[in-house]
């Protein structure tokens, strides 16, 4: 008898059916067969029901409004495997990279989260923010790679267990910065995050929708991770940097009205770091505050 899987595969798609199929594709010829769960958010139509019809066992679950990242959250709730890869419509895994996660995760318990290597494109170039990542200066304490404060959330393998205890993402981000505020809870739980460079995936960007709103949507994000979690002092230099950052891609006013729209839900689900994670998140962003 095999051993059962242990890692499955959430893919989280909307409205892009042929990015959806060469998705299911790649994972169908991977050694592992992962069991894959793909969270079909709010698409108009039958279009990515058509598609996950063509590859058997592949288990299709519909939202019926559109959660962003906290679609994966469905996913993660029908897996049974001990550890969870994440995918976008348009990423899939390498050949063998689940099997070194799994192995990774199975002998470092207080890793939460591998960030894969992260190639992208027909000519395979590396993610600039896996060269950042590679840099981390936080020391590695006998983990297998750099430790992180966050990871790519298209292109992690996780602990289901500790994704779970999180709490996964937070709805009201949507998209943008989501990852951010989920790896600061699981630091404060005490779980470590690393980039391990032998786990790849792959990454064929789609066309980006609506990039003014994206843009918006990931500055008020910042805000609210930064009056969420940071203590007081680096929150008001965070709100600074944020708001310069805003300025210059010009969406500082509305996203500034929309952070500020959601400041009493942000006042009630405000919590304070450990010490230790707030260091690390200072080390990792130059923040001298």
């Amino acid at each position: 008898m095999s051993a059962p899987p242990r890692v499955g595969v959430v893919v989280l798609t909307h409205e892009r059916p042929a990015e959806l199929e060469r998705c299911l594709q790649r994972l169908g010829a991977l050694p592992e067969a992962p069991p894959v769960v793909v969270v079909d958010n709010a698409s108009r139509g039958d279009t990515a029901a058509a598609v996950v019809a063509r590859h058997a066992g592949v288990e299709l679950l519909r939202s019926p409004v559109n959660l962003g990242a906290a679609g994966r959250n469905l996913g993660v709730a029908r897996l049974a495997t001990p550890y969870v890869a994440f995918c976008d419509d348009d990423t899939w895994w390498a050949a063998g990279a689940l099997t070194r996660a799994a192995d990774l995760l199975d002998a470092h318990a207080r890793i939460g989260a591998l960030s894969a290597r992260v190639l992208v494109g027909a000519d395979d170039r590396l993610d600039p923010t896996c060269v950042a990542m590679a840099a981390s200066p936080l020391p590695a304490d006998g983990l297998p790679g750099p430790r992180l404060v966050s990871f790519m959330a298209g292109a992690v393998v996780m602990r289901t267990r500790a994704f779970r205890e999180a709490g996964g993402y937070e709805p009201r981000f949507f998209l943008g910065a989501e990852e951010a505020l989920l790896a600061l809870d699981l630091a404060a739980a005490g779980w470590a995050m690393v980039y391990a460079d032998e786990v790849v995936t792959h990454h064929h960007p789609s066309p980006a929708r609506d990039v003014g709103l994206r843009r918006r949507v990931l500055m008020r994000n910042r805000l609210w991770l930064a009056w969420l979690r940071l203590p007081w002092r680096l929150a008001w230099h965070e709100t600074r940097v944020v708001l310069r950052d805003a300025r210059a891609a010009g969406v500082a006013q509305p996203a500034l009205r929309a952070a500020l729209a959601a400041l009493p839900w942000v006042l009630r689900h405000r919590r304070r770091l450990p010490e230790t994670v707030v260091e690390a998140w200072r080390r990792v962003h130059h923040a001298g505050a």
